[in-house]
């Protein structure tokens, strides 16, 4: 095929410089939608920490709420029994 037609050879050229190119958007577009797929598990982690983030504030301040009612409760119960045994302690 040393005789070949120079405009079949500059056709078969560009066909190939087609192809590659082709091939070569394919990639970069298959690789563009990777990163952003990336992008966006980012993004719904970043939200997803935000979130878990206010939830364990919000818990940390009931827990320190319970925390407080529980002191105060304690101590009610140890006036009251100390109160009881005051008044049973007189009425002996």
């Amino acid at each position: 095929m040393a005789s070949q037609d120079p405009f079949e050879a500059a056709r078969e050229r560009l066909r190939a410089a087609v192809e590659q190119l082709s091939e070569a958007v394919d990639g970069r577009l298959s690789r563009e939608s990777a990163g952003q797929s990336v992008e966006v598990e980012i993004q719904r982690q970043t939200a997803d920490r935000a979130r878990l983030a206010r939830e364990l504030d919000a818990a940390l301040a009931h827990s320190q709420r319970l925390e407080r009612v529980n002191r105060d409760v304690s101590h009610r119960l140890v006036d009251a029994m100390e109160h009881v045994r005051r008044v049973l302690d007189r009425h002996k």
